[in-house]
Order: structure tokens, then sequence, then C-alpha cells
């Protein structure tokens, strides 16, 4: 469970008389203390990546990419699948991803898969927005204050950039 540190949640769940019954007192935020250390939850991490990358290996090409290992509770593999469709696809291999999981030594006796939207991939940001020709005068500007030759070249080189984009930029 990652676990979150809110102080002021956690006081004001504190204050209360008496906290309303839940049928799973593990839900919700934990006090920090309560979680153990940051080593131990990048190993606990670590380790449930490696899981997923050794299973997710196992399943053919389209599925593997629709689906990402989410934690091993008790003896339940749980996978997340990006719809219902890869879902029951997944589900239809249960007996394949359980013998895998045997076979590199962890303790599974079923298989339970949820649908829930993978996450986008990680998109590159536009780098190519050029520098416009105000911010290349005030680069010129500090680059002319810049006693440090290696510095101020620097300066100047950003400054250039605005000049070749296209964008003219007037002298001083």
């Amino acid at each position: 469970m990652i676990c979150i540190a809110f102080s002021h949640l956690h006081a004001g769940l504190m204050q209360r008389a008496d906290p309303p019954a839940s049928r799973r007192p593990d839900r919700g935020p934990k006090p920090l203390a309560e979680c153990g250390s940051f080593a131990s939850l990048a190993r606990k991490a670590a380790e449930l990546d490696a899981l997923d990358r050794a299973l997710r290996q196992t399943l053919p090409m389209p599925l593997r990419e629709q689906v990402r290992f989410a934690q091993l509770r008790n003896d339940r593999l749980v996978f997340l699948a990006s719809s219902p469709a890869w879902a029951s696809r997944l589900r239809l291999m249960q007996t394949q991803i359980l013998a895998a999981a045997r076979a590199i030594g962890t303790s599974a006796s079923s298989v339970t898969v949820k649908v829930a939207p993978l996450r986008p991939a990680a998109t590159e940001p536009d780098r190519s927005k050029p520098l416009s020709p105000a911010a290349a005068v005030h680069l010129k500007a500090a680059a002319a204050s810049i006693a440090d030759p290696e510095l101020k070249g620097l300066f100047l080189e950003l400054a250039s950039i605005a000049e070749t984009a296209g964008f003219p930029v007037a002298e001083d």
C-alpha cells in the first residue's frame, strides 16, 4: 500500500470520538510512521516491477501491451487491463500465467483481473518552440554584463537561436 502523509488529515481523523465502522480497516491513508522506510517501499516496488516484466513476458504481444501486473495479494495475482475485452483475454490465459508465476518462485493460486485504463505513455514535450526575439534581446543584454567569457558565450549562443529560427534580433 502506498502511504500518503497528510498530517492535517491524520490529525482530523484522530480528533473524532468514534470513527465510522469500516468493512476494511486497511483503506485510506496511513500515518507515515506506519509505512516503513523508503528503502523498503522502493525494494517492494522494484520486486513488483520485476514480477510484472516476468509475467507479462509470457503473454502474446498485443495482450502484453494492454495489461499490467498490479500486486500479489495473499496467493492471488492481480492484473489491470485497459478494457473488458483485454481482461477477458487475460482471464483465458490464467493457467499459463500461474505456471509462469510458479516457475519464477511465486506462490499463487488464482488470477484476478480488474479493468482500469492504463496511463498514457509519457509524451516528449515539444522542443521545437522558437525563442522569442524579446528573450534573445534580454539574453544578449545579460551576456554583455557577464565577465566570464565562457558563460558570456553560452548566453550569446542561446540568443542566436532566435536568429536561426527565422526571427530577426535587433542589435543594441
